[in-house]
């Protein structure tokens, strides 16, 4: 069979923009929440701590049940797939909105988790399939653009709804979001069955491969870096910023403008030249930046461009990981295999926020940035230690650059109109 992308010339492009549509509607319900945090405390009569749960909630929900439901749902079509994960995802939302109590809508984040984890390691995989391996990075780097344009749009639109509307009728805009974009990617996006184990202890398999699990490691270190001084921005700039929630909105808007366009420009480097040269550079970069950050402080114009430098390199990171797992998964295990560095990535999350509460306590605020930059460095040296691992596993290492390999027909999607 005729790999789809070469049956379909540039329309990947097409299928990867419907794709990051629905990565931009949950990216919007994971972000959104800290915005809401007061309201929600007020609204639920618990303490501001307990309302943040809901974050830490919905992260580790999405890191257990993402590899679970990878194997429950690997016969069925990605476009199924997709179109069911925004149905729970939206379910979710809806209880979590009519909830009345703390304790239903800690359960519904829980639901809306579980369509989270369906959809968006999905998305990624199958836009890298439908592209091809010459445009596997820059088909991901723009499903990756749906999640950065949440936490530059996405969130601040729904933080200003649920400010003028209440917290609930931000609830309501995700689940629309979620809605208006099913529709599309059931009339827009080929259907493609990828196969593979259904076996849940099968499926985690390629946790006992080493080559997978460096890239894992790579993935857990970088991301508690990134999170790190991103959780707690306001801490750390707080010299700068003055406690002004104004000023910590446009670092925040800063952040997410840069990692656009770091995304789109590392899935381009990613195919030129190498996903792991390029998660080696941004991972370096950042231990720079961090800390260049733990150093000055108390400049509101260095905080601003620390902050764009940052974001371009943090969101450098992502699409090249996952570039880098799929290269590296057995033949029809690649959504797990996604599924596997997005459930590593939120328990780096939750594990940031843990250990970034614990720093800002015993030591303060300059060594959540210094943590952060060794964090980064230990990252860019698990990487590079990879390397060699990597390129033993049988040339199934890094990908070579556009046009340099050939998709066996193993390997080959089936594709059904």
């Amino acid at each position: 069979m005729t790999p789809p992308a070469a049956q379909q010339g540039r329309a990947w492009r097409t299928h990867a923009c419907v794709l990051a549509l629905g990565t931009f509607a949950v990216g919007t319900d994971a972000f959104v929440i800290a915005g809401l945090l007061p309201d929600l405390s007020d609204s639920l009569d618990v303490s501001v701590g307990a309302a943040g749960q809901l974050v830490s909630v919905f992260s580790l929900a999405y890191a257990l049940l993402s590899p679970v439901l990878a194997a429950f749902t690997a016969r069925w079509s990605r476009r199924t797939v997709l179109i069911t994960g925004l149905g729970v995802f939206a379910v979710g939302n809806v209880v979590t909105a009519l909830a009345p109590d703390y304790a239903l809508v800690l359960a519904s984040r829980v639901i809306a988790a579980a369509g989270a984890a369906m959809f968006t390691p999905n998305a990624g995989a199958t836009a890298a399939t439908l592209a091809g391996p010459e445009h596997r990075g820059r088909a991901i780097a723009i499903v990756t653009v749906g999640l950065t344009a949440s936490l530059a749009l996405g969130a601040p639109l729904g933080t200003v709804i649920g400010e003028a509307l209440g917290w609930q009728a931000t609830m309501w805009f995700v689940t629309a979001l979620a809605l208006v974009v099913a529709p599309v990617i059931a009339l827009r996006l080929p259907d493609v069955t990828l196969g593979g184990p259904t076996q849940l202890r099968r499926r985690l398999a390629p946790l006992a491969d080493r080559k997978v699990a460096m890239v894992l490691a790579g993935t857990l270190v970088a991301f508690i870096g990134i999170y790190l001084p991103y959780t707690y921005i306001s801490a750390v700039f707080e010299p700068a910023t003055g406690g002004d929630g104004g000023k910590v909105a446009v670092l925040l808007l800063v952040f997410g403008v840069a990692g656009t366009a770091g995304n789109l420009t590392a899935g381009r480097l990613a195919d030129r030249k190498g996903p792991r040269t390029v998660v080696i550079g941004a991972t370096l970069l950042l231990t720079v930046v961090f800390a260049a950050m733990a150093g000055i402080r108390s400049s509101y114009p260095a905080a601003i461009a620390l902050t764009a430098v940052c974001g371009i390199a943090s969101w450098s990171v992502t699409a090249p990981q996952q570039q880098r797992v799929m290269a590296l998964a057995s033949p029809g295990s690649e959504p797990l295999a996604v599924s596997l560095n997005a459930a590593v990535m939120y328990l780096a999350i939750s594990l940031s926020s843990a250990l970034g509460a614990g720093i800002l306590g015993a030591a303060g605020a300059v060594w959540i940035a210094w943590a952060g930059a060794a964090f980064a460095v230990a990252a860019a040296l698990v990487t590079a230690a990879a390397a060699r691992t990597e390129r033993a596993g049988a040339g199934a290492g890094e990908p070579e650059p556009a046009g340099a390999q050939e998709v066996s027909a193993g390997q080959r999607p089936v594709r059904r109109n």
